[in-house]
């Protein structure tokens, strides 16, 4: 079965929005919400803590929060917190995040991929209920271990694009967050990538790593989707925005998808057909009504997956 989940992208959305748009996508019957925590927007974890608050079996994933923003113990911290006011119901996600942004705020390092490294591992350990001592280039740790570590550590998802970066996301971490403007082409990219980081650590290839396998592995892809009029140039206009030029209808195929709710989910089972086990629809940033949004994904989207 593909879990489906919709992102609430902080761009014109206030804080205000965020508790009606996760009471809206549970009652629409969505499985998860995903937040982004870009900069200088919204806080990820307390975003992620009202929404979670605010409903009853709605899963609210973080993709992702910046690392070189973050103390991994803080994330260690915000993460067993949420899990346990809200067993397994938040999906914690980091990645290098935006290289700019972090130098604003003077965070940007020599180094992501020693960072990533570093901080994956270590936050692994203090979820697992490890007490943690180490001395890297990044991460400094001295006898550091959570008093209320989870009960089951959740899954540390890390965003990945580039090929050293999926590799190494594929060797050390829970499972992956693809970025929206990927593709069907660059999502099967990206797990071949996956594949090798993995195999290199001796682990099985994502589709053999699915929920219930020894070494389970969760590849996550935001997909872009729209429905109603202007669907199409809609979504032409949000990639764009991500610097993907959709104006041939061939590009915009394989980026998005659009339409019915019989035409958005065989769009999206494109993904699923990869191994990736969460695909989230992306909508566009322009989009008229993302209520309806929600509820077209989890009321007539959602059973054509199941």
């Amino acid at each position: 079965m593909t879990t489906l989940g919709c992102i609430l992208a902080p761009y014109g959305n206030p804080p205000s929005r965020f508790v009606p748009f996760a009471r809206t996508a549970e009652a629409a019957g969505l499985d998860e919400v995903w937040l982004w925590e870009d900069c200088f927007l919204e806080s990820g974890p307390s975003a992620a803590s009202a929404m979670l608050a605010a409903t009853q079996r709605l899963r609210v994933g973080i993709g992702v929060m910046p690392l070189p923003l973050r103390n991994v113990a803080l994330t260690a911290m915000e993460t067993a917190t949420l899990d346990g006011m809200f067993p397994g119901r938040f999906l914690p996600g980091v990645g290098h995040g935006v290289q700019d942004w972090m130098g604003q705020v003077g965070a940007r390092v020599a180094s992501p991929l020693t960072l990533m490294r570093e901080q994956v591992a270590a936050l692994r350990a203090l979820l697992a209920g490890d007490r943690v001592t180490t001395s890297g280039r990044y991460v400094t740790l001295d006898d550091v271990a959570l008093d209320w570590p989870p009960a089951a550590a959740p899954p540390v998802l890390a965003a990945a694009k580039g090929p050293k970066t999926l590799r190494l996301v594929g060797e050390i971490a829970d499972g992956v967050v693809i970025d929206g403007d990927s593709g069907v082409a660059g999502a099967r990219r990206a797990i071949a990538l996956l594949d090798e980081g993995r195999a290199a650590a001796g682990l099985p290839p994502v589709a053999d790593s699915g929920p219930g396998s020894e070494h389970p592995f969760r590849a996550v892809a935001f997909a872009q989707a729209a429905t109603g009029d202007g669907a199409a140039d809609r979504l032409r206009r949000s990639l764009a925005r991500w610097d993907v030029d959709a104006t041939s209808d061939e590009v915009l195929a394989d980026h998005a998808s659009w339409g019915s709710a019989e035409q958005v989910a065989d769009g999206l089972r494109r993904f699923a057909a990869l191994g990736v086990s969460t695909v989230v629809a992306q909508p566009t940033l322009d989009d008229p009504d993302l209520d309806g949004f929600a509820a077209f994904l989890g009321e007539e989207v959602a059973p054509l997956l199941r």
